[in-house]
């Protein structure tokens, strides 16, 4: 129980990676906040705030379903607050929401933009900004943010710019969070898988059964972000790590496991 007595808040957990995370670290003990916006199952995603929350407790964890659309100034102050109310604080913030549209200027249309940007850029910031008095108190806090590593190569940008964009804004936020926040002894890094995770967007929007295939399970991305909010916060912060070169210097080496078809051919991210 390695977490007992942490709180951790998830944006996004009701699904995928976020769920995945929060049922790791509830299975070692910690306080799970659960702030996302599904209430009523989608056939085609699954999952709630209400399903992960007792899958949580199942695991021996402690829950806290919480309804937050992070594009609602409100409702991200009302999550801090009754955070602190159930939890009496927080240690960890896993800035997993994210919006995806792969594609080019003239088939982006605004209000997908605003849509990517609202979540994957004001989002984050508004839910760390609001979650920063909190951190402060927590005797080894963490930002974690689910951003790519900086990659200017130009064929990350030419076919869909504006995506691009949103997620390396989150990765500029969490370099910066590492320098402004380095006096509260609070850590800001970011993660990125180093081939695509198996979740339901894949699998629906991206390139269906195929490409779920060669990919991993979200259970990579859990394990990597348990070693990384257990390390010392002061020390270990302005990274922008990957997934699978973290977990091996972590002494991690045989990721066979984690790839839905052991053995078989992976395919990489993005931005990598």
């Amino acid at each position: 129980m390695e977490f007992k007595n942490k709180t951790v808040l998830i944006t996004g957990a009701s699904r995928g990676i976020g769920k995945a995370i929060a049922l790791r670290l509830g299975a070692a003990g910690a306080n799970i906040v659960i702030a996302a916006k599904s209430t009523t199952e989608d056939e085609r995603l699954g999952g709630t705030i209400f399903s992960t929350a007792a899958e949580v407790e199942a695991a021996g964890g402690r829950a806290l379903a919480l309804y937050c659309d992070i594009r609602d100034e409100k409702l991200i102050q009302e999550v801090m607050e009754k955070t602190e109310s159930a939890f009496g604080g927080l240690d960890v913030v896993i800035n997993n929401a994210s919006a995806i549209s792969l594609s080019g200027t003239e088939k982006t249309e605004p209000k997908r933009f605003d849509l990517m940007f609202d979540i994957n850029v004001r989002g984050t910031f508004l839910v760390t900004k609001y979650a920063y008095p909190l951190l402060k108190k927590s005797a080894n806090a963490h930002i974690l943010t689910l951003s790519p590593p900086l990659n200017f190569d130009m064929k990350w940008f030419k076919p869909h710019v504006a995506y691009t964009l949103s997620k390396y804004n989150m990765s500029l936020l969490s370099a910066a969070w590492a320098e402004e926040f380095r006096k509260d002894g609070i850590a800001s890094n970011s993660l990125w898988p180093a081939t695509l995770i198996a979740t339901a967007a894949v699998k629906n929007l991206l390139g269906g059964e195929k490409l779920f295939q060669v990919s991993r399970k979200p259970d990579i991305i859990a394990d990597a972000v348990f070693y990384i909010v257990k390390k010392d916060a002061k020390s270990f912060t302005g990274n922008h790590l990957i997934d699978e070169d973290f977990l091996r210097a972590e002494g991690i080496s045989d990721l066979t496991a984690y790839s839905i078809n052991p053995g078989g051919p992976l395919q990489a991210d993005l931005f990598l």
